[in-house]
């Protein structure tokens, strides 16, 4: 049931039918129960967030149908990022939270992910054994009707722990900057986080209807934001995701800054600063070569770990470190949070350029992003290709030629019958040519379709 981030799908089909949302939310209290950090005689409470999708408040209801048949209680925070239910279920002393939301899918899509008592996303560990509880048949729920859960307006409380993270002499009074919200969760928070903070604010993607959440805006659409930007001559734009737990910016030129980027820009602002915790920060397979050779430079180390932001937290909590994150804009600043946050690191990328006294454009251009090909090769069954020699030589004899200055990966595709070869390095066409040789190597030896 579980993926990389929560339980996702169409609204209404299985896994999101409503009687596995209500199995789940049983079976999620079931799993508490047996955690031997919640004794039995403490009351499971369950603080649930969600997006604007039509279908958050029915899929909200039916969970606490579940959780309520196993003695516990759901009580609702309404339309909230995904990371302020994380900050704020420890805070208000709740056993977990749950979020409902699809990130940056089509508004059809809805998903559900858990966060621990301590704010932190759910071990795989943790799922599994919730999953093992779900597909159990020994035991049923009741029947009956899910009614209205209650809600609790805790806006304020989010929003001041976001207002602590910029100090005073790094805001800009009057300051043009425009947003988008792309529809979705942070629409009940940023435009009155940024108006209270001082700047001046143009909004766009800020009317959800049920329908519009991430629809030619937000994060994985910033073109309107872009000529928004260039044509208001705003000093920068910052687009979230639907669920607000990322990131991304438009220089003064119209120019996406992506993770990467934010990544280095503040990594080199919290060594000065003495704020950056094991002189180190964690990124993804999928970050480029570029930001590993700028932190190198820097005198800062790269952590590389799976995709997922919830495996870029198991590494910062596994190394103690203060800052990691994806390309796609998710950046996790641990000082204040173990999730990503979209308007944390929009707060933190205004604190750094206040701070180095710059604009974005010229932070940004710190990262030299290196080229980057991607192959892909159907195969029949996935070998472990370094036990075949001539496929181990010649990946070798590519990773000697990047010489540190690129980079190699090669990996089966988790849904698909495919073997991807990604490179990185300083010629494009040096790069298309030795990932060639890999495939051609691969056809050869292993064989495809």
């Amino acid at each position: 049931m579980f993926g990389t981030d929560g339980v996702r799908g169409k609204a209404g089909v299985a896994p999101l039918d409503v009687q596995t949302i209500r199995r789940l939310g049983a079976a999620l209290v079931r799993a508490l129960r047996h955690d031997e950090s919640t004794p039995a005689s403490v009351p499971i409470r369950f603080l649930s967030g969600r997006d604007t999708r039509e279908s958050g408040g029915w899929i909200e209801r039916e969970l606490a149908f579940g959780m309520a048949s196993q003695r516990a209680t759901l009580t609702s925070a309404g339309v909230m990022p995904t990371p302020a239910v994380a900050y704020l279920t420890p805070l208000m002393g709740y056993t977990a939270g749950v979020v409902i939301s699809a990130s940056h899918n089509p508004f059809e899509d809805n998903g559900i992910k858990v966060f621990s008592g301590a704010g932190e996303k759910f071990t795989e560990l943790l799922e599994r054994h919730v999953e093992s509880i779900v597909a159990d048949a020994s035991w049923t729920l009741p029947a009956g009707d899910a009614v209205a859960v209650e809600q609790i307006d805790y806006r304020a409380a989010y929003t001041s722990h976001l207002e602590g993270m910029l100090p005073a002499d790094s805001r800009g009074p009057g300051m043009r900057v425009a947003i988008d919200c792309g529809n979705g969760a942070t629409t009940t928070i940023a435009p009155a986080l940024f108006r209270q903070l001082g700047y001046d604010i143009a909004t766009l993607g800020c009317a959800p209807d049920g329908r519009n959440i991430n629809l030619n805006c937000g994060s994985t659409s910033p073109d309107l934001l872009a000529k928004k930007v260039v044509e208001g001559k705003y000093r920068l734009g910052i687009a979230f995701d639907g669920d607000g737990d990322r990131a991304i910016f438009v220089d003064a030129a119209g120019q996406v800054v992506d993770g990467d980027a934010v990544m280095l820009m503040c990594a080199r602002r919290m060594k000065r600063e003495g704020r950056l915790k094991g002189n180190a920060i964690v990124a993804t397979v999928m970050s480029n070569i570029g930001l590993e050779i700028a932190l190198r430079d820097a005198g800062i180390g790269l952590v590389r770990c799976p995709v997922g932001d919830k495996y870029v937290m198991e590494e910062m909590l596994k190394r103690d470190l203060s800052l990691g994150g994806e390309q796609s804009g998710h950046v996790i600043f641990s000082e204040y949070l173990f999730t990503g946050d979209g308007l944390a690191t929009a707060l933190n990328v205004l604190r750094t350029m206040a701070s180095e006294g710059r604009e974005l454009a010229a932070l940004a251009a710190e990262l030299t992003t290196f080229p980057q090909v991607l192959l892909n090769l159907r195969v029949r069954e996935r070998i472990d290709l370094q036990s075949v020699p001539a496929v181990a030589a010649v990946m070798s004899s590519v990773e000697s030629r990047l010489a540190g200055n690129g980079r190699l990966l090669v990996r089966y595709s988790g849904t698909e019958p495919l073997l991807r070869v990604m490179l990185e390095g300083q010629n494009q066409a040096e790069i298309k040519r030795w990932g060639q040789e890999i495939i051609e190597v691969v056809k050869a030896h292993v064989g495809d379709h």
